[in-house]
């Protein structure tokens, strides 16, 4: 396939769904090379078109201007946000041209980040902290953003999952909605990366949604956006999952786990009771997710394991790329008897990560990673931990992964290494 028709098909994101209300900030990312993706931009806008960078839709392209003005907006820096949240492919017209990270020759549109980071290169305060995260009833003056004051069921949930050609993203989805005890409240954001014939993540398990309209991805489709890319564009996780960053509205939590996973009942309510029993603003519960074998009762949903994976070993391992770190789990086992929250742990995953909505602002994804698979741990571990966050092991899975070793449906399904030969790492 041509790479400018691809870039044509990737732009063909869903139709748009109903308004229903949010803001975007001027689109700046976390690091220097998030910085200089959005300068690019900016620095070949004309003055007729500079709005369509900034996307504030002022006509004048200025970030501190636009600041200034709406300086009522924003309290400590935080942008204001709401819920239900706006899909982001009703925001094109605040969306930004970008060049493609495996090949400059080709622009890539992306959706602008919800906010820049706020932390400043310094520990945020938890005033600051308790700002960002909607609830999904307002206060008495119509504030969404309520902090400890919003219910924890009321608490809306963000969940990042990166698809390449995976049939399971469908079902990770439907898994997500059914198994949550409140659903209301979840949002999920894919980047599906596919070409033609391969399943769509939005789209329902069984026949049509006019024909069996109580799926559940029929039943909350308002509450998933799809960011459509295809796969011959894909140059690993480390750009889907930027882009996944991008589509952040300032929820309350934010969750990023592998389009190739199921969960457990009631697992919001289990996984926001183990993040805030740290006591933590800052916590990141993240792991290397036990296998589905043997993990989940089919009749009730429960987890069928009192054992939880952590991660305190790594080394360095050999590949084309050279030498480069790989983290490992330890062996399985029950937590500490003692125990009565989650563990402290020295390293990030990107197979499963939960916490306070903050972390996405503040950490989001490199935009300039093609090809990067080893790597990208590490990235976002460091960068997490020189601001302020800790990382902890769940004291319970809420989610279990589908390994291919263990699952022979997983053995065929493609890996975005086929696009070796089209993008240099």
């Amino acid at each position: 396939m041509n790479k400018k028709h691809a870039l044509n098909i990737a732009n063909e994101n869903q139709d748009d769904d109903d308004d229903r209300g949010t803001g975007t900030v001027d689109d700046a990312a976390a690091d220097d090379a998030n910085k200089e993706a959005d300068e690019h931009e900016k620095s070949k806008a004309t003055d007729d078109d500079k709005d369509k960078v900034d996307g504030d839709g002022d006509g004048d392209g200025d970030a501190k201007d636009n600041t200034n003005a709406n300086a009522g907006m924003y309290k400590l820096g935080v942008p204001k946000s709401t819920w239900p949240v706006l899909s982001t492919n009703k925001e094109k017209e605040t969306w930004i041209t970008l060049p493609h990270p495996g090949d400059s020759a080709m622009d890539i549109t992306l959706p602008p980040f919800w906010s820049h980071p706020v932390h400043n290169n310094e520990l945020m305060s938890r005033e600051k902290a308790m700002a960002i995260g909607t609830c999904i009833e307002p206060d008495k003056d119509g504030n969404y953003q309520r902090g400890d004051e919003c219910p924890m069921h009321q608490r809306t949930v963000f969940v990042a999952i990166a698809s390449y050609r995976d049939w399971q993203c469908k079902h990770t989805v439907t898994s997500i909605f059914h198994r949550a005890k409140h659903p209301e409240r979840i949002r999920v954001a894919v980047v599906d990366q596919i070409v033609d014939g391969d399943d769509i993540c939005d789209e329902p398990i069984q026949e049509t949604c006019a024909t069996m309209p109580d799926q559940d991805i029929c039943k909350y489709a308002d509450q998933i956006d799809v960011y459509r890319m295809d796969a011959p564009l894909a140059v690993g996780p480390v750009f889907a999952r930027h882009i996944g960053h991008r589509q952040y509205r300032g929820e309350y939590y934010s969750m990023q786990s592998d389009a190739h996973v199921t969960f457990t009942q009631d697992w919001d309510e289990d996984i926001l009771q183990q993040q805030e029993a740290t006591k933590d603003d800052m916590a990141v519960l993240t792991t290397y997710l036990t296998d589905i074998v043997n993990s989940i009762d089919e009749k009730t949903g429960k987890s069928l394991r009192s054992t939880r994976p952590i991660m305190c070993n790594t080394d360095y391992e050999g590949g084309p790329q050279g030498k480069h770190l790989r983290h490992g789990s330890q062996p399985e086992q029950k937590p500490p008897a003692d125990l009565t929250m989650p563990q402290l742990e020295p390293w990030w995953a990107a197979g499963f990560s939960f916490s306070r909505g903050h972390f996405v602002v503040n950490v989001p994804y490199d935009f300039y990673q093609p090809m990067i698979f080893q790597g990208e741990e590490m990235s976002i571990g460091i960068r997490g931990f020189t601001i302020g966050y800790d990382f902890y092991a769940p004291q319970r899975s809420v989610c279990f992964h589908h390994y291919a070793s263990l699952n022979k449906d997983r053995v065929n399904v493609p890996h975005f290494w086929e696009n070796t030969k089209s993008y240099q790492g």
